[in-house]
This record gives structure tokens, sequence and C-alpha cells, in this order.
């Protein structure tokens, strides 16, 4: 549905419209804060697809003044038929609205978008948040073909926008017209939580605890193999998912989904963030966590290792053991170094103020340059 306009102001602002296949996990709050800064400068429209995690009260997150389409046949795999529909779907929808200016979000609408907007009269942007060719679910065969759209979709009229340096390092490899603008979280969200929630000293058992989807990419085996061999260390998994089955030892509770609140609510009442990741964009849980005050034990994938320096604000791991020597260590040890590194990591570089101004900048500067 067409939200309707109730300020006066919109009919002066330029339309920004966001194209997002994957409305869930990270991606999702990454969108909310984004367009929420966003819309005091821009007429901000959303051409969406639905995810299994998406919140049921999706919409209650953004505000009154954006407005939210949803693009029915967006789905995450690669499926000709729907694809094809989404691809005439969201040409529909911008040719409806007529934006100022475009931004793609994910492989799946960066891939589609890419060919359905040339890009040259109105400037056109595009954020993998992860590429698809990285990611070790699929097969060899598939990521030669997610890398070969990649390649070919490079030499559209269309500017990449990574969201960590790695991710940036593999767009230059494609195409110069790129650069990078880092994730940020919401600091002011997360402090009134904290003040609602933290800082009450309860006792508990030492606890480990991640967030997400239970899907390969989380990389759930080696979760449960780290939990295994700490069988005195309560491990929560905040989220749900297809492999929820993996994770079979006996320390570890799986929440669920939950709601904004409670996920947060979990993640301050527990001492280390563990993210054994096989891939990453650059992801809003690592951030929140280094926000909270949480250790943050990852893996060395890129996204992780762009923000966690090893022994500076956290520990990068590569093995089980690895992962399990340093929890052994930080539940015996005070790391308060560490995590105020961190800490002062996302307020002075990952969060939504220095991230929405950057992009302001370049927007204001396509649609200059494009004299719109």
């Amino acid at each position: 549905m067409y939200a309707k306009f109730n300020h006066k102001e919109d009919i002066e602002k330029k339309k920004v419209l966001f194209v997002v296949e994957a409305l869930g996990g990270g991606i999702f709050t990454y969108i909310v804060d984004l367009s929420n800064k966003l819309v005091n400068t821009f007429d901000v429209y959303i051409a969406y697809g639905l995810r299994s995690e998406t919140p049921k009260n999706y919409e209650d997150y953004f505000d009154e003044r954006i407005h939210l389409i949803r693009v029915k046949n967006f789905v995450r795999s690669l499926n000709l038929i729907r694809d094809v529909k989404a691809f005439f779907e969201i040409k529909r929808v911008a040719n409806k609205i007529k934006p100022d200016l475009i931004h793609l979000h994910s492989s799946k609408a960066g891939a589609l978008g890419r060919w359905a907007f040339n890009g040259k009269k109105v400037p056109l942007f595009y954020t993998p948040h992860g590429y698809s060719f990285l990611m070790q679910n699929s097969s060899r065969l598939n990521r030669k073909i997610y890398k070969a759209i990649e390649m070919a979709s490079s030499w559209r009229h269309c500017t990449i926008i990574s969201c960590s340096y790695g991710e940036h390092l593999e767009t230059i490899k494609f195409t110069r017209d790129a650069y990078y603008i880092s994730n940020g979280v919401n600091i002011e969200e997360i402090q009134n939580y904290i003040n609602d929630y933290g800082n009450r000293n309860e006792k508990h058992q030492f606890t480990v605890f991640t967030l997400g989807r239970i899907c390969h990419q989380k990389n759930p085996s080696l979760f449960n193999n780290i939990a295994k061999k700490l069988p005195n260390v309560k491990f929560i998994w905040i989220g749900d998912g297809e492999l929820r089955y993996m994770l079979t030892s006996p320390n570890i509770e799986i929440t669920g989904w939950l709601n904004r609140k409670e996920a947060i609510k979990r993640s301050l009442a527990a001492d280390i963030f563990l993210l054994p990741s096989l891939w990453e964009g650059l992801p809003i849980s690592l951030l929140e966590s280094m926000y909270m005050k949480k250790l943050c034990i990852v893996s060395n994938v890129i996204g992780n290792k762009d923000v966690i320096k090893n022994n500076v604000n956290g520990y990068v791991c590569n093995t089980v053991d690895e992962f399990v020597e340093v929890i052994k260590t930080s539940k015996e040890q005070n790391q308060l170094a560490l995590i105020n590194n961190a800490y002062n990591d996302i307020v002075n570089l990952y969060n939504t103020i220095v991230m929405t101004e950057k992009y302001k900048k370049v927007y204001k500067k396509a649609l200059k340059k494009g004299n719109i």
C-alpha cells in the first residue's frame, strides 16, 4: 500500500527508492535505522520482500512518513519465474513513484535492479550486504554463477556502496565505481534499552550468546561444537531457523524469534557475544553487542575481521580450539580494556548518525551531478 503524503515538505523533498529483497535480520535493522534518519531530508519509499524472520509488526518500526510497498515476487533463492515477475514488479513501482534516486539492497535486488534501471537518468546505487558468491552453503557451480552475474551487472551504470571494507575490496575487483560506508547502529535506541534493563548485576551462569537466523551462514555446527567443549558455560541462540536441529549440546538454549525489546534484554543479560559465521557483510548484531559492552569473539571472515581487531577490541578465531580457549580465558580474566575499545569504536565510527550523514552526502552529490 502506498502511504499518503502527511507533510507539505514531502512535496519538495527528492524521492529516494530503496529496493530491498531481504527485509529480515540485520538488513531489516539497517533499513529501519537508515530510512528513519533519512526521512527528514528525503521522501523515502521502500519496495521490499518479506522473510520468515521479518517481524510480524514490521510496519510499526518505520516512521509514518515512509512509503512501504511490498514486492510479492521477491524470493530468497534463484527462481526464474518469480525473479522475472519481480523484475517487472519493481519496474512498475519505479514508474509509478518516479524516484529521483534508487538504492538497491542485497544481491537479488542488486542483480534485478541493475538491469531493470539504467542508472543514467536516475542515480543508481547498490549495497550487497554480503556477496552471494561468498556463500559457503552454495555449490561451487552456483557460486560461479553468482559471481558471473555480479561481473556482468557491474558493467551497468551503478555505484556500489559496500557496508564493510572487506566487501569493498571484493567490489573493486569488478568496478572502480565503488566506495564503502560502514554499517552503523542506533546507539540512542540501544542506550534506552540499557537504561531499562542493564546494570542490574544479577548473579547468573556465565553465558555466551549469538543472535540471528539458524542457517548455514551463521555456522550452527561450529557454535554447537564450541558449546560441547564448554559444558559449564551456558549458550543461548537468540533466533530460529531451518538448522536448529544442529544445536544438540544440552547447554544450548534456543529462544526462537523474539521481538526487538526481548532480544536486546536477553543480550544484555549475557557475557560474551559469539559470531562463528562462514561469511558476512557487516553484521548489525556484532555492532550492537559492541555497544552493549559484550566481549565479542568472531570468526576470521570479511565483515567480522573488518571491525574486530584481535586482542585489541575483541578476538578473531579460526578453529574450535581457539574459540574455546578464548572463552575460557575471558571467563577468568578481566577483558574491560578490549570491551571499552569496542564500545568507543561504535560511538565514534559505527553508528547511524555517522552512517546517515555519509549517505546524505553521497546522495546529494549524485543528485547535484545529475542536475535533478
